[in-house]
């Protein structure tokens, strides 16, 4: 994972919808870019293409296993991921809330008439 990989970097890459369905296909267990390209509409090499971008943003990693390279989702990086969105939409709420609060105050000064 390079260091530029923050959480904007990271959405950048699970923004391609095939990026999305692979890391999805790894959250349900290891596979390689062969098993991969037989459960997608993919090619094999751009298969390859796709988990060499969500490696280097930290979000797979690959063992090899015999003759083949099995590919992994790193759930402490989703984890932190997730985390991160979580503190944006609680900050969100609470903005939300207080908005809605002053909203729903009484005027206490009318504004003056002309």
């Amino acid at each position: 994972m390079t260091a530029a990989a923050g959480p904007a970097v990271v959405c950048a890459a699970l923004g391609e919808p095939t990026r999305w369905t692979i890391l999805t296909r790894l959250g349900e267990g290891p596979m390689s870019a062969s098993a991969l390209a037989k459960v997608m509409p993919v090619s094999r090499q751009a298969i390859g293409k796709h988990l060499d971008v969500l490696r280097e943003v930290g979000l797979v990693e690959s063992e090899q296993r015999g003759r083949e390279v099995v590919y992994v989702a790193v759930g402490a990086r989703l984890n932190a991921l997730a985390r991160e969105l979580d503190r944006i939409g609680r900050a969100w709420e609470t903005r939300l809330l207080r908005i809605k609060e002053l909203a729903e105050q009484p005027d206490s000064d009318p504004p003056p008439r002309s």
